[in-house]
């Protein structure tokens, strides 16, 4: 169910669910870009995409998947190994950057959850769930190890230059193989564990 199904049951709902889960995938990329800059990476510096202006993020098809299909993506931030010194430390760190971000963010919505402790039907309440929720399911997505998600490129830092050469080919294929095994199924229980392991963190961190 794509969120315009939500539009017409709960326009509140729906555009703080829009926000939220923007500024989600926003705040993915720039871990990435950021992450990458640190690591002597400017490329995503130069192309102005170390910000959380929604212009400089936002790609159309991406978008338009998000309010059709319930799930996007913005545009994929520029990154140039050869400004790196070790590849295979920045292929997991600055890949695992977005996932870590938006881990990071449930976390957060969580704990002040924990903390404040809102009525359920209170607006601060639904915000909190929603931020939590988006966040956990964009880290446990980017975490199945399918090109051109997060994942396959922190699988390909531990993997050989063979392996990593397989998975770079598949690269242009994979976003249909994607949306044919989300289609059928097969990735519900790949998200399912990525979403336990990931909530198994966060509930360990949580005082």
């Amino acid at each position: 169910m794509g969120l315009l199904n939500l539009l017409i049951k709960d326009p509140i709902a729906f555009l703080l669910l829009s926000i939220l889960l923007l500024y989600s995938v926003i705040i993915h990329e720039l871990a990435h870009g950021w992450v990458a800059y640190r690591m002597g990476d400017p490329t995503a510096k130069w192309a102005g995409r170390l910000t959380l202006n929604p212009l400089k993020h936002l790609d159309p098809i991406g978008t338009l998947m998000l309010f059709i299909l319930g799930f996007g993506w913005a545009k994929p931030v520029p990154v140039d190994f050869s400004y790196v010194k070790d590849t295979r430390k920045g292929l997991i760190m600055i890949s695992s950057a977005g996932i870590i971000a938006n881990m990071i963010l449930a976390f957060l919505a969580l704990l002040i959850y924990q903390i404040f402790s809102p009525p359920q039907t209170s607006v601060l309440a639904k915000i909190l769930y929603y931020m939590a929720q988006i966040n956990i399911m964009l880290a446990a997505f980017n975490l199945i190890p399918i090109p051109p998600l997060d994942g396959s490129k922190i699988l390909m830092g531990f993997t050989s230059e063979r392996f990593q050469g397989t998975l770079s080919r598949l690269e242009p294929y994979g976003f249909f193989i994607i949306i044919a095994l989300l289609y059928i199924g097969a990735l519900d229980p790949v998200i399912a564990f990525f979403r336990w392991m990931i909530l198994a963190v966060i509930g360990m961190l949580l005082p």
